[in-house]
C-alpha cells in the first residue's frame, strides 16, 4: 500500500492510494496505524478493497508529510561509497555512523525550504526513509527488517557552513525545514528489495545525485542492528541509510541551494518529492 497523510477541507486524515484517489482509513493518524501492528495493517487492507470505502481525488487534497511527527530521527552518515570516495579524508567507519534530526525541521511535499542565507551554504542530500514499525531492542541484524513498517523519500538539507564549522552537525542539519518527507509510506511488503532502489535528486531539473542502493556501505539489517544494539527502536522512529554521491559540498564550484530553486527527488516505488527553496521571510523582518 501507498499510505498518505492528507488534509481535506480543514480536516487531516490519512488514505490509501487506489486508482488515482485516496481511501479514507479509520485511524487517528498514521502514527496509530503504525503502532497497530499487523492488525492495523490488515484494517488498512480491508478497508481499501471496500468498493463503497470514502474516497478523495488525490490532485485535490493538500498532501502533509505522511508522519508529520516521527520518534527518533537518525539518519546515517557517509553510508554510500561513491559519497565515501568524494569526500576528502573521509574514511571507511568499522561501524555505522549516525546523526540525529528532530521532528521540527520536517515538512511534507510542496512545501516551502526555508533558506536561512546563502552565507550557510545550503546543500542537498537524497536519502531513502525507514519507517520502524515495532519496538527493537539487541535484535540481531538478520531480524532487524522483519521490523520495517515502510519507506519514504526524505530530503537531508543542510547547513554546511554551520556542520562543518566546530563539527556542528546537530545545529547544521536542524534549521526548520530542513527534513522534507514524503509523498506517502510505501509498506514494506510492497518492497522486498530495498538495495535495488534507485535514488534521484534534481534541483531545477538538472540531474545532481543518481545512484541505486547497491552502493550501500553498510546493508539495512547492519544499519538497523547496529542501532538497537546501543538504543531502543520504536514504532514511528524514522532511520535513514545515506545519500550518494553528488552533494554541493563536494563539487567545484559548488551549487549550493539558493532561494527560488526547486528540488525534486526521486526514488523508484516510492514516487517523487517536490519542494521550493524560499528565503526564510524571519530574516527580512
Amino acid at each position: 500500500m501507498k499510505l498518505y497523510t492528507f488534509r481535506f477541507k480543514g480536516e487531516t486524515l490519512i488514505g490509501a492510494e487506489r486508482e488515482g484517489e485516496l481511501v479514507r482509513l479509520p485511524f487517528a493518524d498514521m502514527l496509530t496505524l503504525i503502532r497497530a501492528g499487523k492488525a492495523g495493517l490488515a484494517e488498512a487492507k480491508a478497508t481499501l478493497a471496500k468498493p463503497r470505502a470514502k474516497t478523495f481525488p488525490l490532485k485535490k487534497v493538500k498532501l502533509l508529510a505522511p508522519l508529520p511527527r516521527p520518534g527518533k530521527m537518525l539518519f546515517s552518515g557517509i553510508n554510500y561509497r561513491s559519497h565515501l570516495d568524494e569526500e576528502p579524508g573521509a574514511k571507511l567507519f568499522d561501524e555505522p555512523r549516525f546523526f540525529s534530526k528532530l521532528p521540527t525541521a520536517v515538512i511534507g511535499p510542496n512545501q516551502p525550504i526555508l533558506h536561512p542565507g546563502l552565507h550557510r551554504n545550503v546543500d542537498y542530500e537524497v536519502e531513502l526513509g525507514v519507517i520502524i514499525g515495532r519496538k527493537m531492542h539487541h535484535l540481531p541484524d538478520a531480524k532487524t527488517t522483519a521490523g520495517v513498517f515502510g519507506y519514504t523519500i526524505i530530503h537531508d538539507v543542510s547547513a554546511r557552513a554551520v556542520q562543518f564549522k566546530d563539527n556542528q552537525e546537530t545545529l547544521g542539519k536542524n534549521f526548520d525545514t530542513f527534513s522534507p518527507m514524503g509523498p506517502c509510506i510505501v509498506t514494506a511488503d510492497e518492497i522486498k528489495d530495498p538495495d535495488k532502489l534507485r535514488l534521484q535528486m534534481f534541483v531545477n531539473g538538472v540531474s545532481l545525485q543518481d545512484m541505486t542502493n547497491e552502493d550501500w556501505v553498510f546493508p539495512l539489517s547492519r544499519v538497523l542492528g547496529h542501532l538497537n544494539s546501543v538504543m531502543t527502536l520504536e514504532a514511528g522512529d524514522v532511520v535513514t541509510t545515506g545519500t550518494p554521491a553528488g552533494v554541493a559540498a563536494f563539487r567545484h564550484p559548488s551549487p549550493w541551494l539558493k532561494p527560488g530553486d526547486v528540488c525534486r527527488l526521486v526514488i523508484d516505488r516510492i514516487g517523487e518529492l517536490v519542494n521550493p527553496v524560499v528565503a526564510d521571510p524571519a530574516l527580512s523582518k
